[in-house]
């Protein structure tokens, strides 16, 4: 048994529309569904976008501008063989 929680806004129309990737294909499965309003208090605990906290791209960009990042001929591979 697997538990996912995915944020999704109901519309106007009162209709939750659900589309949750699980990894299975052509499986039969028994699906619960628990929800719960979200509050203005429960909403700023939540990572916005795809998973990033809020502002953490203001907070992080232009970090390493006295310090870069380096990529020397170790860390560059030749085209390894094509996997059918």
């Amino acid at each position: 048994m697997q538990s996912v929680t995915v944020h999704y806004r109901v519309g106007e129309d009162g209709i939750l529309h659900l589309d949750v990737p699980i990894g299975l294909t052509n499986a039969e499965l028994e699906v619960t569904v628990t929800f719960q309003a979200v509050t203005l208090t429960t909403q700023q605990n939540i990572p916005q976008g795809k998973g990033w906290p809020a502002g953490f791209f203001e907070e992080t960009f232009g970090v390493c501008k006295d310090d870069p990042i380096v990529i020397d001929s170790e860390g560059i591979f030749e085209d390894g063989e094509e996997l059918a």
